[in-house]
């Protein structure tokens, strides 16, 4: 079936690392049911950091964004675009990590449509705007890395003073 030796160890390796640590999540996620009450909390509070993160480092790269192709916009109203980011930021984390805490309020009802809503939102919210600020700023992809600036040339040989020659260099042994 696999005539690699590696793809064969490959895969006997994941299946013989995914079997305890899937054992594992099963027994975590049973204990975490019987005390949803106790976790609750804790979960919507893992939601607001989760959503204070992502969105923070989406509005901090937009605010890069605008600040490198916007300046003397960005410049004139930097105070009030910083203000509306926090806001929008704080704002959608405050509701995933609200509308989470709902979500556990029944374990019967378990998997939760609402829950399972807000955690796609949270997580493809800073993707999608994300992949719509780099699309309009020109910049490929979706992950917001540093783009390398326009490569400045050098000049092909530093300039000598006036009236010297400038010699080449001597190869080694001569």
């Amino acid at each position: 079936m696999f005539r690699s030796r590696r793809l064969r160890e490959a895969v006997l390796l994941t299946l013989g690392v995914l079997t305890p640590v899937g054992i594992l999540a099963v027994n975590i996620s049973a204990f975490v049911m019987s005390n949803l009450t106790a976790f609750r909390l804790v979960i919507a509070g893992c939601a607001l950091v989760s959503g204070l993160v992502l969105n923070g480092l989406t509005a901090w790269w937009i605010l890069r964004l605008a600040s490198r192709n916007a300046n003397p916009l960005y410049s004139e109203y930097r105070v009030w675009a910083v203000g509306a980011a926090v806001i929008v930021v704080l704002l959608t984390a405050a509701g995933g990590g609200y509308l989470t805490y709902l979500g556990l309020r029944d374990p019967h009802r378990l998997p939760d449509s609402l829950s399972m809503i807000v955690a796609s939102f949270m997580l493809l919210l800073p993707l999608a705007v994300t992949f719509v600020g780099r699309r309009l700023a020109g910049v490929g992809g979706i992950i917001p890395v540093d783009e390398p600036g326009p490569r400045k040339q050098r000049d092909p040989a530093p300039k000598s003073a006036p009236g010297t020659t400038r010699r080449p260099p001597r190869a080694a042994g001569r």
